[in-house]
């Protein structure tokens, strides 16, 4: 039996509401139902969100790197940027049986920050620890430029 609503725009609300639960619901009774996996959009290619703080001395850079390891993580410097790149691999334990939901993120990830141009790039320094890498890049303390003198 369906409602009755004199007025049209009350009962196209209804309806938008009523979609909006259904299609939210629906990814849970599937799996429950069918017993198939769900998968996030959360695979391939990313950019680890990051911080960049700047201090009298130096810059510091917290990117945040989750299920990493330091082995996975290449950080480089050059054409006045910091790149920093890796890849996770899939974890291959779970390859037999059902798996209801998977969400966790693998693949390449990539970020470049440019730099600027008052810093020390050969006494940059780097550690890695619970998920954050800090990287800390020491500032120049000479000015950058110099006087021309006009012929």
């Amino acid at each position: 039996m369906s409602l009755y609503y004199p007025d049209p725009e009350l009962g196209r609300f209804e309806n938008s509401v009523s979609r909006l639960f259904d299609d939210f619901f629906k990814d849970f009774n599937d799996v429950k139902r069918s017993g198939s996996v769900q998968r996030s959009s959360n695979r391939g290619f990313r950019i680890p969100p990051l911080d960049v703080h700047e201090g009298d001395k130096e810059f510091v850079v917290n990117a945040e790197l989750p299920g990493v390891t330091k082995e996975q993580i290449n950080l480089d410097v050059r054409d006045g940027a910091l790149y920093i790149s890796g890849e996770t691999k899939q974890d291959e334990k779970y390859n037999e049986g059902n798996t209801h939901i998977q969400e966790r993120r693998y693949g390449s990830f990539s970020r470049t920050i440019t730099l600027p141009r008052n810093v020390k790039t050969e006494e940059i320094c780097a550690k890695f620890e619970n998920g954050i890498l800090e990287v800390k890049i020491p500032k120049d303390d000479k000015p950058s430029g110099m006087k021309i003198d006009i012929k």
